[in-house]
């Protein structure tokens, strides 16, 4: 390890195919997710392809990010998405 903290970004897609559908992940590398995301290497996402990137948010704590990210996947997180983000 360089002793750098492990930097992870809780992100936003919404899908090109059907705009009502968004997904909400946690990563370390957001160009490769989403590049995965979009060549239906994701079970969850592969039916509703392409996806574009909305937001990404950079977390220095790894357990905050996994926090903010249960958050958004939460009935109260789904509503600040639809009122904020998307």
């Amino acid at each position: 390890m360089n002793g750098r903290p492990a930097v992870r970004y809780v992100y936003l897609l919404r899908s090109l195919h059907d705009p009502s559908q968004t997904y909400v992940g946690l990563t370390a590398d957001v160009p490769r997710r989403l590049a995965t995301h979009n060549s239906g290497g994701s079970r969850a996402t592969a039916a509703h392809r392409p996806w574009a990137l909305i937001v990404s948010i950079e977390f220095v704590d790894p357990s905050r990010a996994e926090n903010f990210e249960q958050y958004l996947k939460s009935g109260a997180g789904r509503a600040f998405t639809k009122r904020f983000l998307v």
